[in-house]
């Protein structure tokens, strides 16, 4: 064997790695993924981690290998939902045209998050948490990690606006309780009424107040 080929090993080894992080990767995303559909379809009590591996096409014991119990897959979940509405928020935001990208589009996008099934599975497990023992010590901070993603995302959006700084999370903390609220509205009657747009329809002309203009250079702002 020549020294050439003996120094090409290291590469080798590192390349099967990377392969095996990647194929770790893969299967972990595929689980958590296969959590939140779980948690939207079947609710908390119909979850299982049986069934999660059947959905991520995955055997049993790789599950196991990764999420040894049903609350260590849920609470990698949480996270993982958390990261991906935010990463997905932030897309579209900047996807926006330049006349939306302003606090309305923003805005309209959160609604759309509220409304998606992440969101909805998010909602099962605070639902749950109050009458379950095991669950709740999770699911206890939920809300304020998700209110931190949104005070983050709002503070780096719209650095100025006309509330006091100490102002922003009250201000953040109400707009989050009623679209949860409305969500759960949402989720019973897809707005049939159009009563849930026309709150939001109110809460973007208050919002224009508190936030006017449009955010760096992206033109006039849209009404509506």
């Amino acid at each position: 064997m020549s020294v050439s080929t003996r120094r090409r090993r290291p590469s080798g080894r590192g390349g099967t790695r990377r392969t095996q992080e990647e194929r770790r990767s893969r299967t972990q995303a595929r689980l958590l993924e296969a959590t939140m559909e779980c948690l939207v379809d079947l609710g908390w009590s119909g979850t299982s981690t049986t069934e999660v591996a059947r959905r991520a096409g995955v055997s049993r014991g790789a599950q196991q290998h990764h999420y040894p119990t049903k609350m260590e897959l849920v609470a990698a979940a949480l996270e993982h939902l958390l990261e991906a509405q935010r990463l997905a928020f932030e897309s579209a935001f900047a996807a926006l045209p330049p006349g939306r990208r302003n606090v309305e589009g923003a805005l309209d996008l959160l609604w759309e998050i509220f409304r998606g099934r992440p969101a909805k599975a998010l909602l099962e497990l605070a639902v749950a948490a109050r009458t379950d023992d095991e669950l709740r010590p999770l699911c206890r901070d939920l809300n304020e990690h998700i209110l931190q993603v949104i005070l983050e995302t709002f503070e780096k959006l719209f650095p100025a606006s006309n509330l006091p700084e100490d102002a922003v999370p009250t201000t953040l903390r109400g707009l989050f309780a009623m679209f949860v609220g409305l969500s759960v509205q949402n989720a019973l009657d897809d707005d049939d009424a159009g009563h849930q747009a026309a709150v939001l329809a109110q809460v973007k002309s208050i919002a224009r107040l508190i936030v006017p203009g449009d955010r760096g250079d992206a033109g006039p702002a849209a009404t509506g």
